[in-house]
């Protein structure tokens, strides 16, 4: 049950006045709280207070209030009863959709011929918890891969290969693109002949497409090694620049069409700018003054290709705020031209920096590989591990370093950017992911060794057990307001509110414990059963595997 919207749409009924619904931050003044006096005593021509006092008679009608009272100005506070609680804590979660949408998700966007490096993380992790959100709320998602397949640098390595040979693995392929660049630096005519070989590849020389296909083999296997490691969802379609160039010139005609086309030394490009504009709003660029297929140009084709294919209500991207530019014309361009009507959203998130604020890097001063963070955390999590005296598998040992890389990134605001220290994310205390596991092994634990329970209210609720009950009643909305708000970390942090309450709840109300009646150990059984059961459903979502034992 989403607790919140049937207590706001009883409350709101019974008034036959919308109301704002409050959580008040010190759960003894109540469940719920509210300013409907406040707000509807302008027009009443009466004191807020003396009008709540009024409004009380009619919340006590509702069945599942057990007290109210006012506070301060006008506040109201609403406390539920103990069986209404524990009934709607013990139905299953049901937050589909009612009416549930077409979306397509554009992450990752990995480079063809380079490794995956930290800079992939956030759309990787990101993407992944909304594409989970999406699907659980029932709405269904295709995502994308939109990898960089197409431009300037497949002509760098190219130009490699034909003149120093195919590389055999995936380590010999990554070195090949920073030479190349290197070397064309200092070196025009190398730059005039990658320029050229892009240009052809891009035209449908047989040779270069060879070469590239070969090279391409190398590259998506290295990318489907990384998304294994960090347990994402398969990617409907691995589909790039390529695999959209053939719709370019249907695109081209488009804007062409509607008269946005004009030529700007040598180079098509479109004017966005519009008079409200007050930050820099430079034209996008749609072929290059070398006649080459352009970031945009990829973009705009894609949505073009994706309204047609797919047609969805909602077209979503997930990539490094540095392209807030870049999205902000692609989008125009694609409302000015008719190329879809979906509702277009751009996630840009900031960086992972080190304990200096400097963008995060390794000893040797190189950009960090995603493969080379996840084993830095993995010997994190194993040096920890020994030095409390305990021993795990290996399996376990990479579950935990998972969860502390996804949850550290998934709890801060995707805008900002955040410290990455591997030592601090792999602690078991605190707002980490071998936190989170470790509640969620521990009430497992609880469950194990307790065999089956019933769903029979004995007793009146602790204030333990009614506010972790209450939090799990929180889920659904909780969920929802992540989709809606575009907002991963709503889902971390309910997570993590929701384990102080378990933990505080197993310290305070015991259990197995001999002297614990029969009755009420049942009935602490299925309250820890429910956690245990939003806990898991909230780690599913981010992509986080719960282990036998920590």
């Amino acid at each position: 049950m989403n607790l919140y919207k049937y207590v706001s749409e009883s409350i709101n009924a019974k008034l036959g006045f919308v109301a704002n619904l409050e959580i008040p931050r010190n759960r003894a003044f109540g469940d719920f709280s509210t300013n409907a006096a406040m707000v509807m005593a302008k027009d009443a021509k009466k004191n807020p207070r003396e009008l709540a006092n009024e409004i009380l008679p009619k919340l006590r009608e509702l069945d599942f209030i057990s007290d109210v009272s006012v506070a301060g100005p006008g506040f109201i506070n609403i406390k539920l009863k103990d069986d209404f609680i524990w009934h709607a804590a013990n139905q299953p979660h049901n937050a589909k959709s009612e009416k549930p949408k077409k979306i397509d998700l554009d992450y990752g966007g990995y480079n063809v011929g380079k490794a995956l490096h930290i800079g992939h993380l956030r759309t990787s992790i990101v993407g992944d918890t909304f594409n989970r959100i999406a699907k659980y709320l029932g709405h269904t998602t295709k995502s994308y891969n939109h990898i960089g397949d197409w431009g300037r640098p497949m002509g760098l390595i190219i130009a490699w290969i034909l003149e120093y040979g195919m590389p055999k693995n995936a380590d010999e392929l990554n070195k090949i693109y920073p030479a190349s660049t290197a070397r064309a630096k200092n070196d025009e005519e190398w730059m005039s002949r990658a320029k050229q070989i892009t240009a052809e590849l891009q035209a449908g020389n047989p040779e270069y497409r060879k070469i590239y296909d070969d090279f391409m083999k190398i590259s998506l296997a290295q990318m489907d090694t990384v998304l294994h490691r960090l347990n994402l969802l398969p990617f409907d379609a691995t589909m790039g620049e390529r695999g959209v160039a053939p719709y370019v010139a249907d695109t081209q005609k488009i804007l062409g069409n509607r008269g946005l086309l004009v030529e700007s030394d040598g180079a098509m490009v479109v004017n966005v700018k519009t008079d409200d504009d007050t930050a820099p709003m430079p034209p996008l660029m749609f072929r290059t003054s070398s006649d080459t297929q352009t970031y945009a140009a990829a973009d705009l084709s894609a949505i073009y290709y994706r309204t047609k294919t797919d047609n969805p209500d909602i077209i979503g991207y997930f990539t490094d705020s540095r392209q807030n530019l870049h999205f902000q014309q692609v989008f125009r361009v694609a409302k000015m031209a008719g190329i879809t009507n979906a509702e277009l959203f751009h996630t840009g998130f900031g960086t992972l920096t080190g304990a200096d604020g400097k963008p995060f890097k390794t000893r040797d001063g190189n950009v960090a590989e995603l493969l080379e963070i996840l084993d830095m955390v993995n010997d994190a999590v194993r040096t920890r591990v020994a030095d409390a005296g305990k021993e795990l598998d290996n399996e376990t040992i990479s579950s935990i370093a998972l969860a502390a890389v996804k949850f550290n990134d998934l709890l801060h605001d995707v805008r900002s950017d955040y410290v990455f220290d591997p030592n601090q994310i792999t602690s078991f205390e605190g707002r980490t992911g071998p936190y989170i596991l470790y509640t969620a092994v521990r009430l497992n634990s609880v469950l194990k060794r307790a065999g089956d329970t019933s769903d029979t209210i004995t007793s009146t609720l602790t204030t333990d057990e009614r506010n972790l009950l209450i939090e799990t009643l929180d889920f659904e909305r909780t969920v929802q307001s992540a989709f809606d708000n575009r907002a991963t970390d709503m889902i971390a942090n309910y997570a993590y509110d929701l384990c102080q309450l378990a933990n505080t709840f197993y310290h305070n109300c015991p259990i197995l414990r001999d002297d614990v009646d029969a009755a009420t150990r049942v009935q602490r059984l299925n309250i820890t059963r429910i956690a245990r059961d939003t806990l898991s459903t909230a780690i599913d979502l981010m992509g986080l595997k719960i282990p036998d034992e920590m």
